[in-house]
């Protein structure tokens, strides 16, 4: 029977979801799978919560729909006011949407009108980084470092300037830390002279890289270099925490391990915890405030912006959150994470690299560890990773072209923040034998 349903991946199997609960997932014809990325990392409270499906409940029954413009509702001043104490940001005022795709959107968006409101319309640009993702839309497609998303819409966009990524393990300046000087901070620099200072608005990138480049994490100086750059030249700084937030490296936002305070910070993914579409776009509050005085009203909106339901869903989840310690579980679990994957992988002879930090961990494969040499992309390893692990009831998040948008595989496990250490060995030991089966396949 031919589905009616248009999927982003038409080959890959898809048995119906049935029910979740912590870390698990069951279909209709009851296979379980161990949830060991959260989906696309977004799963950080785990499935099945029931307080967040009753706020949802009950904020439903009340009102499911205001729009933004007319009115407000108690969960998202609540969950404003929550995050306010939390966020790195002075004052922080929020833009809610539905996506992390639209959090971005609206950052940029954001920064263009600051720097139109600070008497500089001539800065539009919006710098990123080589190996990033920020988006699906055009505005976030043209400022997103992944050559596989961008290339059939490129004649769509005005393109944005990127610079190469921060990534130790394949420098791309050939340089090795800490004799580098932070080459890759001093990147940003040359490219803001490169364009002019008086044409760039911001500069986005991921604290640690998401799913383009799986989880590398910066030097520690790296973050204070760039956030000095970016003031030096009227730069706004952006962290695109969509991935990274509410949690996931083991603090409640990434750019905390830096101690540096971004200008606009953008969430999504476990601000919800899945559970609802939300995002956030989270500015300091004298930017905002001079862009009223300035410009008026914030030229920006989206029929299912500051949704009522969505807000609960969040309310909820921050809530939970809090109430479990969870993010300080993340931090404990992501180093026993990290542990048991160095002990399984640090000696195999096809991963090159163990990384991340809290429970955002990643593998990246190599067809020889001396020269880092990957795998053939026409090999697609990285899917047959992913395929193994799911035949055998584990879900991972395996991506392509950690090397060059092409070639080079990693896969990332980041599993709800409630995972247990037995759950964990199962993951690595399940991981484990899909990449050795995947491997094996190769020759034959």
């Amino acid at each position: 029977m031919t589905s009616h349903v248009l999927y982003r991946k038409q080959k890959h199997p898809k048995p119906t979801i049935s029910h979740g609960e912590g870390v698990y997932l069951w279909d209709t014809a009851g296979k379980r799978y161990i949830d060991a990325s959260g989906g696309a990392v977004v799963v950080n409270v785990g499935h099945g919560v029931q307080e967040i499906a009753d706020a949802i409940g009950e904020q439903a029954a009340q009102v499911g729909f205001a729009h933004g413009t007319m009115f407000t509702s108690r969960p998202l001043e609540e969950l404003a006011d929550h995050l306010a104490e939390r966020l790195p940001i002075p004052d922080a005022r929020m833009f809610f949407m539905t996506s992390g795709s639209e959090a971005n959107e609206t950052a940029i968006k954001l920064a263009r009108q600051t720097q139109i409101a600070r008497g500089e319309p001539s800065r539009y640009k919006v710098i990123g980084r080589w190996g990033s993702y920020h988006g699906a839309t055009l505005g976030t497609l043209a400022i997103t470092g992944k050559p596989s998303m961008r290339r059939h819409y490129a004649p769509m966009f005005t393109d944005m300037p990127h610079i190469p990524p921060v990534y130790c393990y394949r420098c791309p300046f050939g340089l090795t830390y800490p004799e580098c000087g932070l080459r890759c901070a001093g990147a940003l620099e040359d490219e803001i002279k490169r364009q002019g200072p008086k044409t760039v608005a911001a500069f986005i990138a991921e604290p640690i890289s998401g799913a383009t480049l799986g989880a590398v994490v910066p030097p520690g100086e790296y973050w204070p270099r760039i956030r000095e750059i970016c003031d030096k030249y009227g730069v706004l700084l952006i962290a695109d925490e969509v991935m990274t937030g509410m949690g996931r490296t083991g603090a409640w936002f990434a750019v905390e391990h830096w101690g540096i305070s971004p200008d606009i910070l953008c969430l999504g993914k476990g601000v919800s915890g899945g559970y609802q579409p939300l995002s956030i776009t989270a500015a300091r509050g004298d930017l905002v405030d001079l862009v009223w005085e300035k410009l008026g009203d914030f030229n920006h909106g989206g029929t299912y912006s500051h949704q009522p339901v969505a807000a609960a869903a969040g309310l909820a989840t921050v809530q939970y959150l809090e109430d479990r310690d969870l993010i300080a579980r993340s931090k404990q679990m992501g180093e026993l994470l990290s542990q048991k994957l160095h002990t399984e992988f640090d000696d195999h002879p096809h991963v090159g690299d163990v990384r991340g930090r809290g429970l955002m961990r990643a593998i990246e494969l190599v067809a020889d560890r001396e020269s880092k040499g990957p795998f053939p992309a026409s090999q697609y390893l990285a899917s047959r990773v992913f395929d193994k692990a799911f035949a055998n009831g584990l879900i991972v998040y395996a991506m392509s072209g950690c090397v060059d948008g092409i070639a080079g595989d990693h896969v990332m496990v980041a599993p709800p923040f409630v995972a247990e250490e037995d759950q964990l060995d199962e993951i690595v030991a399940r991981l484990r034998t899909a990449v050795d089966e995947a491997i094996a396949g190769l020759s034959k």
